[in-house]
């Protein structure tokens, strides 16, 4: 039988479908007729067995999402106990996905279907329980109720699209959702309240970490900066889009004025962001090593990002890296070429998709495009590689060499085109 036919097989059997045994057996029968048969996704069986295995895989998924723990004491300690009834027979196929998130804890998950059980040390499975023997509540219960109240937004109740994704049938094991009924009936007039509130007043902190230039200066569109000083100057009033707003300060490249080569990053990170240089922290130091390993002198080179302003979201008291939209990069692409047309560098080393999208104006796939030479239509020559923060979020060792080794050779093929 083809791979295919067992993988399929081992959804749907998990279906709570009386007859999922004769289809399995029919398409098995058909099979050895037709051996393409489980490619032929019109086929009435074959569209029926896709259907079920995903109707597996969605109970799945809605598992992960639902299955709510209460903490119990025994002789060992601490101990938590979930009661769910899953949609299918899924509990097996799932119980690896709570071993791996909740490995320091022990925890059981009763089910109508059999039990699964973590001590810490193995995952095992007995029978079948009821719902009496797990706990009904737990002291963390009332704290988990009031912070999904509080998380709740009536501007965006959406009631069809969230019993889609929560449905009923989960709700009775859910302590969060004997709320729903009465947080939905108050939706619109706390939606009315939002709205006739007054506009909060800006974090006076924030505002002070602002550069004077971008809370008091704003430049024209058509503006054309006529030196590097200039454009540096200019792009602190830039209202390209809407990434000045959070920003300390605009980030423009350094180096060499007349370079023959421009590197360009993705965006500036948080410690640029407050200096106002780019590549000067973690990332930075990886480009650093690396061009001194091959011989390439940073100081000759002009150093910069496709976007000019910090993208980011707090997170307490960090601000965490976002990407920037394509629509973002375009509309800082005004600035690069502008650096481009101040630098006239021979060559250009785009670091990452979203660098390699402002200076090509086109998406691009590092795996296939990277390392190759791309000429553009002034003659000047660009090289795609990885960006230096991706070696970084390598979580093995030897993965992370492999990288660096392969981002290292990019480099000395740059070198030899100088």
């Amino acid at each position: 039988m083809p791979k295919a036919f067992v993988d399929l097989a081992q959804a749907v059997i998990l279906h709570r479908s009386a007859d999922r045994f004769d289809l399995l057996y029919r398409l098995l029968w058909r099979l050895r007729d037709e051996p393409d048969l489980i490619k032929v996704v019109t086929d009435v069986d074959v569209v029926d067995a896709l259907d079920r295995a995903k109707n597996v895989s969605r109970a799945s998924h809605k598992m992960k999402a639902f299955v709510r723990f209460r903490e119990v004491q025994d002789h060992q300690g601490e101990a938590w106990v979930a009661w769910f009834e899953p949609a299918h027979r899924v509990l097996e196929r799932t119980a690896s996905f709570f071993m791996r998130r909740f490995t320091t804890m022990r925890w059981s998950i009763l089910t109508p279907d059999g039990c699964a059980f973590w001590d810490g040390q193995a995952l095992t499975f007995g029978p079948p329980a009821t719902r009496d023997m797990a706990p009904t509540e737990d002291e963390i219960e009332e704290f988990w109720k009031t912070y999904y109240a509080s998380t709740f937004n009536p501007a965006r109740l959406k009631t069809g699209t969230m019993q889609g994704e929560m449905p009923k049938r989960y709700w009775k094991n859910l302590p969060e959702a004997a709320l729903i009924p009465e947080l939905i009936a108050q939706a619109s007039a706390r939606e009315q309240q939002m709205v006739a509130a007054p506009a909060s007043t800006p974090n006076p902190r924030l505002a002070q970490t602002l550069s004077p230039i971008i809370r008091r200066s704003e430049v024209a569109e058509d503006y054309v900066p006529t030196s590097l000083e200039d454009l540096n100057r200019a792009v602190q009033g830039c209202r390209r889009c809407p990434l000045w707003r959070d920003a300390t300060q605009g980030v423009c490249g350094v180096g060499a004025k007349a370079a023959p080569m421009m590197i360009v990053g993705e965006q500036p990170g948080d410690q640029e962001d407050l200096s106002g240089q780019p590549f000067v922290g973690p990332a930075g130091q990886v480009l650093n090593s690396a061009l001194d390993e091959v011989g390439i002198d940073r100081e000759q080179a002009w150093v910069t990002n496709a976007v000019k302003h910090f993208k980011h979201e707090p997170r307490g008291k960090r601000r965490l890296h976002k990407t920037p939209t394509a629509g973002e990069t375009t509309a800082c692409r005004w600035w690069l070429d502008s650096e481009r047309r101040l630098i006239k560098p021979r060559l250009i080393v785009a670091l990452g998709a979203t660098a390699a999208f402002g200076v090509l104006n086109r998406k691009v796939t590092i795996g296939k495009e990277r390392g190759q030479p791309i000429r553009l239509d002034d003659g000047t020559t660009v090289m795609i590689t990885a960006h230096p923060s991706y070696l970084l979020r390598i979580p093995d060792e030897a993965g992370r060499a492999a990288e660096r080794t392969r981002f290292v050779d990019d480099l000395a093929r740059v070198r030899s085109a100088l």
